[in-house]
């Protein structure tokens, strides 16, 4: 292996988790000016990798809104490592971490189509109840049971092929 190469990433993780996979092929609109991935599509794919996982557990996050449930991002970081070009597969691979208090965190790595970490991502969410008006929302300390359920899942990693996510 070259200095400047980074090895293929396993879906089991070293704690024997496995991961949630998404992959998408980066878009015009996904990069700036000069055909580099725009740093604003790394958090939406994120995004969307996670709510597919919670919908491949049978929970959909717009069921969640319906009852007046979001789960906003309260902190977010993302580690750099190569560029993703425009017409380059990416692979958003994830695994649910265990509750910090009220904040459920998420860890992903995205992957260029050999495999090699372009990105590495720590996202934490937390419970909210939304209200008529902003001062109305409240930030929930436990968890619906439908909601439990499923973070429990997500956490264990798909079982059954449902390992890809599909749109």
């Amino acid at each position: 292996m070259k200095p400047t190469e980074t090895p293929a990433v396993a879906l089991i993780d070293a704690e024997g988790a496995r991961a949630w996979s998404l992959t998408r092929r980066v878009l015009p609109q996904h990069t700036d000016h000069a055909g580099v991935v725009w740093h604003g599509a790394y958090v939406a794919w994120l995004e969307e990798a996670r709510v597919e996982a919670l919908a491949a557990v049978g929970l959909a996050y717009s069921d969640l809104s319906a009852r007046g449930l979001e789960l906003p991002v309260v902190s977010l970081a993302i580690d750099y490592r190569q560029a993703l070009l425009h017409g380059d597969q990416v692979e958003i691979r994830s695994w649910v971490e265990p509750r910090r208090g009220v904040k459920l965190p998420w860890r992903s790595l995205l992957l260029d189509g050999k495999g090699r970490v372009a990105a590495e991502a720590r996202v934490e969410l937390v419970l909210v109840a939304m209200g008529s008006a902003p001062d109305q929302r409240r930030l929930q300390r436990r968890l619906p049971e439908d909601l439990e359920r499923a973070v429990a899942a997500l956490a264990m990693g798909p079982v059954d092929g449902t390992d890809v996510l599909r749109s």
